[in-house]
Parts: C-alpha cells; sequence; structure tokens
C-alpha cells in the first residue's frame, strides 16, 4: 500500500512539473514571432528555456514511475496534468474554464480515481 501511495505521488509531481512547464511556455509566447528572428530568439528565452529544463526534469520523473508501475496505471494517472493545467489556467492565466471544460476534466477525476480503485 505504501508503495502505490508512493507511485501516485511521484506520478502527480511529473504531471504538476509538466503542467507548470505548459504554464511558462505560456507565458513566454506572446512576444514570439514565426519567422526566422523569432526562431533564433527561442535559444536565448531564459523562461522558454526554463520550461523546457523542468519538462525535461517532468519526463525523468515520469520514467521513474515507469519504473515502479505498470504503464496501465501510470499513464491514465498521469492525465492528472489535465487538472493541474485547468487550475493553473484559472488562477494564474485569469482564463474562463466553462462548463464542458470542467465537465470534461471532471471525467478525467473519475477515470483516474476507476484506474486508483482497480490498481
Amino acid at each position: 500500500m505504501q508503495d502505490e501511495i508512493f507511485l501516485v505521488g511521484v506520478i502527480l509531481a511529473s504531471a504538476f512539473m509538466a503542467a507548470v512547464a505548459q504554464y511558462i511556455f505560456k507565458r513566454s509566447m506572446p512576444a514570439f514571432r514565426f519567422n526566422i528572428k523569432g526562431m533564433t530568439s527561442l535559444a536565448t528565452n531564459k523562461a522558454l528555456l526554463l520550461g523546457v529544463a523542468i519538462y525535461l526534469a517532468s519526463l525523468a520523473v515520469y520514467l521513474f514511475a515507469l519504473r515502479g508501475g505498470e504503464l496501465s496505471f501510470v499513464y491514465p494517472t498521469f492525465a492528472s496534468v489535465f487538472i493541474f493545467v485547468l487550475l493553473i489556467s484559472k488562477f494564474l492565466l485569469g482564463e474562463r474554464i466553462s462548463l464542458h471544460r470542467a465537465l470534461g476534466v471532471l471525467l478525467i477525476v473519475i477515470g483516474i480515481a476507476v484506474i486508483a480503485i482497480t490498481y
């Protein structure tokens, strides 16, 4: 039981890190232009590079979770990233969350719960 709780914590940490990276990507893109100058500016965009580093760290944590758990459990549980992205979008970006989006994320939560119960 303790191993399963640890595994869920590792998966949630990976998902949270991935969501934070997405937030950083979103925040660093307003100045981006899709042209040669814009493409070369990506290499010096410190915020974007931080997002990439966090995303890679998230991947490392996710791979650690895969080592300790079944893919059929780890990957669906990683879908909790959608929950974190919804919360970040609402509270940090001030995005309006429609009922349809909220219901979609609720279905994801229910799916994760069903998978966790059967693990």
